[in-house]
């Protein structure tokens, strides 16, 4: 009886304009065809995310937290873990220390670094900081109505911004570390050329229809490659946009369910994460102009809400609500990824991942980053657990400072509205970070 007070209690969030249904990730087994379902403004967000109305007591917040726990034990993956080897083993000192903190107006929605500037996204205003001194160098947001900022990329120069309200904002860097908005994609010239003929109008719900170059739910992620932007949407559609002229080429029906991660390799292969739980691979051939499906990786079994690749897409991570880190390795050169073990530690949801040279860095719903370090063997060992904030971890960037000292950056970006700047020391770093490591990488 009490577990259905509590779902009772969270069905009765009020739905917002742009809210999406997602179910409980319970198991085959457990689900049943009146099954009850959440209301919640962010498919990837889970229970213990539910910002509590003003009669809400904490009892009950711990309830649900509670609730999301027991539930996800029963969705975990089915594959061997990789967590075979200690620091120890390795040879590794490790130490880690806050050496900075950064607390804008709201819960921070994600972070991005370009050149020596650090973005944080809190609500519809982006914050820039330097990362030399983390100064406050400028505050730029959208309108009113753009809603929370989901992701941030960068392309010649620009800033571009994925909002809430469906809209791809574009800013332009001035020399005086300011930004400028210079347009919102789609632009209105790509919507003059394709208003009038009726095949550039897709059915988004019953009696409604939109030109095919317009997201139709929140953008969730954006990724840079190549010239190209690919932008992702609780809406089930992958659009490809040209940075040079900002004009919309391609659109896709990706997934079944809200898109939550994309993720570009340098050959210009492109992986999608849903709530779907599938994460699938698009690629286009030579002489080729759309992109094609061309595997659909089957693991998780909730919602994925990240992905991360290493720097010759040769591995590829991926993070879920049922609190594990899938490893896929490729097998051939035709981009088929098979999946080799799990990374577990965290008794949270996986929100974000971020990938620099052979280490990995997740955070969770926990509230806690952990650092991983890959083996000679393919094995993986979790180095250290970063601890500190008061709400889940929502995204990361990491950077490496010096080769020769071995010492890596990392900033998390929570919902308690606090980023923290962590200094992590590893000893026998040296070897293992080659000089290619000093760019700086943001999924």
């Amino acid at each position: 009886m009490k577990v259905i007070s509590w779902i009772g209690t969270i069905s009765a969030l009020p739905r917002s304009s742009t809210a999406t249904e997602a179910t409980i990730p319970l198991s085959n087994e457990h689900i049943q065809s009146s099954s009850p379902k959440l209301l919640l403004s962010d498919p990837c967000c889970s229970l213990s995310e539910i910002p509590s109305s003003s009669t809400a007591s904490q009892s009950q917040d711990t309830s649900c937290s509670t609730l999301q726990s027991n539930l996800s034990l029963l969705t975990l993956p089915s594959v061997p873990s990789l967590q075979k080897i200690s620091p120890e083993s390795l040879q590794v000192s490790v130490s880690h220390l806050c050496v900075s903190s950064l607390k804008p107006n709201t819960c921070i929605g994600c972070l991005a670094v370009s050149g020596d500037l650090l973005y944080v996204a809190s609500g519809s205003e982006i914050n820039v900081y330097s990362l030399t001194n983390y100064a406050h160098i400028d505050a730029f947001n959208g309108n009113s109505s753009s809603g929370s900022v989901k992701s941030l990329a960068f392309s010649e120069g620009k800033a571009f911004t994925a909002h809430q309200d469906s809209k791809i904002r574009v800013w332009q860097l001035t020399p005086t570390k300011r930004h400028q908005h210079v347009a919102t994609l789609p632009t209105v010239k790509d919507r003059v050329r394709r208003f009038v003929l009726p095949k550039n109008y897709v059915r988004v719900r019953r009696h409604k229809k939109r030109l095919w170059i317009e997201h139709a739910d929140a953008v969730s992620g954006l990724a840079v490659r190549n010239g190209l932007i690919y932008s992702v949407s609780w809406d089930k559609c992958l659009k490809v946009w040209r940075a040079s002229d900002l004009r919309c080429l391609e659109s896709v029906k990706a997934h079944e369910d809200a898109i939550n991660a994309v993720a570009v390799s340098v050959d210009g292969t492109v992986y999608t994460a849903g709530a779907d739980r599938r994460i699938r691979v698009w690629g286009r051939t030579s002489g080729e102009r759309r992109h094609t499906l061309i595997a659909t990786l089957e693991k998780h079994k909730s919602a994925v809400n990240a992905l991360a690749l290493t720097s010759d897409a040769s591995v590829l991570f991926s993070g879920a609500c049922d609190r594990s880190i899938l490893v896929w390795e490729r097998e051939d050169s035709a981009h088929h990824m098979a999946v080799t073990g799990a990374l577990r530690g965290h008794t949270g949801a996986i929100l974000c991942l971020v990938n620099i040279s052979d280490f990995l860095v997740s955070g969770s719903s926990d509230r806690t980053v952990r650092i991983w370090r890959r083996g000679r063997d393919s094995r993986f060992c979790c180095l250290t657990v970063l601890e500190g904030h008061e709400r889940p971890v929502k995204s990361l960037v990491a950077l490496s400072d010096s080769v020769s000292s071995g010492s890596i950056s990392v900033c998390s970006g929570s919902l308690d509205g606090e980023t923290k700047v962590w200094q992590v020391l590893i000893s026998n770093l040296r070897s293992s970070l080659s000089s290619s490591d000093t760019v700086r990488w943001k999924f």
